[in-house]
């Protein structure tokens, strides 16, 4: 099982950046593909970026190509997400989580929820006009 923990949320003015890591704990957090989504209030839970195992593959949202970066550190065991450009929209909750569904790189299904198995609490992120 792999714990998840996120952080770097925050309050920032449109046009601000922020930086979101998720911590891993547990089984080998390389042998994972990696996800980030967001959940606004009153909305349901949305794909915003994933990435391959080593790094090398990434599948971006519409919403987030151009303004999110998402990467990963193996040696660290954490998961990144530079958000700059923010806007008032991307107000959410993000959650990172693990997929051990596929055994390679999926592509777009890297964007299906039911594949991830294991989930973070989120972090608040709200961005102010």
């Amino acid at each position: 099982q792999v714990q998840l923990v996120e952080s770097g949320g925050g309050l920032v003015q449109a046009g601000g950046s922020l930086r979101l890591s998720c911590e891993t704990s547990g089984r080998t957090f390389s042998n994972y593909i990696m996800g980030w989504f967001r959940q606004a209030p009153g909305k349901e839970r949305e794909f915003v970026t994933s990435i391959s195992r080593g790094g090398g593959s990434t599948y971006y949202a519409d919403s987030a190509k151009g303004r999110f970066t998402v990467s990963r550190d193996n040696a660290k065991n954490t998961l990144y997400l530079q958000m700059n450009s923010l806007r008032p929209e991307d107000t959410a909750i993000y959650l990172c989580a693990a997929s051990a569904s596929f055994r390679l790189w999926p592509g777009t299904s890297s964007a299906e929820q039911e594949k991830y198995a294991y989930w973070g609490q989120g972090t608040q992120v709200t961005v102010s006009s």
